[in-house]
């Protein structure tokens, strides 16, 4: 019986001819059957998936709605953007993992897992500066070295901190333009924030005459500063002597405004203009540099060589 069995299904199915392409549409349909009657078996799968994944995805965004909600509550806006996405896309990549092992049940949690974490390790590589960077920026908006809206100063680049991004910090200077800082510049590089105290100190060097009274000076020059509409009284004005140069005893003039640089800028030169009237009224000699030239005639030695 086996024997007619056999017979039978060699008899069926052609021989393979070497290099030659064989057609058989019975094998082609079949095979065609066998993916459609999967698929058909993989539908609830695939429904129970994409119902997972939309869950996640709505799980993610309402916890990124609340987690921005948070941080705007507590004037932390940025905070909550950069934690709000990272929560968000963390639910999605999970939703995804759980969805996958319930369309391919041979698929194991341990498995994606593993061969997720050698996939991260090439991306990490290939994505050094950008998670360097993203990193860097959330221990900024988590540790609050500065805050928006501060002035600050990095790199030699000067201005008020618009907001801070997943990858840069964006700053606008102070005569009108936009410099974009990469967070992990900002991060490893000293940062002078210059608005982090409600009040700075200027000050400002003038030169007066030897002949001129020192003392008198000084008083003239700390009672015109006070006066200044803007200048603090406390901490109070100082000129001190503070150089003998060549020409010149110099006073430097110490005084304190508010932090924004709008202030610092118009009071400094209100202060030197009152410096300057302050001094001549008073007929205190403000000297400039003196210059000593000396002319050698060498016209005379050159004859007496020739002699």
């Amino acid at each position: 019986m086996s024997d007619q069995t056999g017979a039978r299904s060699e008899a069926a199915s052609p021989e393979d001819v070497p290099q030659q392409i064989d057609f058989d549409f019975g094998i082609m349909t079949e095979r065609i059957d066998s993916w459609v009657d999967g698929g058909v078996r993989l539908v609830p799968n695939i429904l129970l998936a994409l119902v997972v994944l939309a869950l996640f995805y709505g799980l993610g965004a309402l916890s990124r709605r609340l987690i921005r909600r948070q941080g705007h509550r507590r004037g932390r806006e940025n905070l909550g953007e950069v934690l709000g996405g990272f929560v968000k896309w963390t639910l999605v990549l999970l939703g995804f993992l759980l969805a996958a092992t319930i369309v391919i049940p041979s698929l194991k949690p341990g498995d994606l897992i593993a061969g997720l974490g050698v996939s991260s390790v090439a991306i990490g590589f290939a994505f050094k500066d950008i998670l360097q960077n993203w990193l860097a920026g959330l221990l900024i908006l988590l540790r609050q070295p500065f805050n928006i809206k501060d002035q600050i100063e990095v790199n030699g680049h000067e201005g008020t901190v618009e907001r801070i991004e997943t990858r840069a910090t964006i700053i606008k200077t102070h005569d009108g333009r936009r410099i974009v800082i990469p967070n992990s510049d900002i991060y490893t590089n000293a940062v002078l924030v210059k608005t982090a105290y409600e009040y700075r100190r200027s000050q400002y060097d003038i030169g007066i005459g030897y002949e001129d009274d020192l003392d008198r000076a000084c008083e003239l020059l700390k009672e015109a500063v006070t006066r200044l509409d803007g200048v603090e009284a406390e901490p109070a004005v100082q000129a001190l002597p503070w150089d003998l140069a060549a020409s010149w005893v110099t006073i430097r003039v110490r005084w304190w405004t508010g932090s924004q640089q709008s202030d610092v800028t118009r009071i400094r030169a209100a202060v030197v203009r009152t410096i300057k009237l302050t001094l001549e009224q008073a007929e205190v000699d403000m000297p400039g540099e003196t210059r000593v030239c000396l002319l050698q005639d060498i016209t005379g030695s050159a004859d007496d060589e020739k002699s």
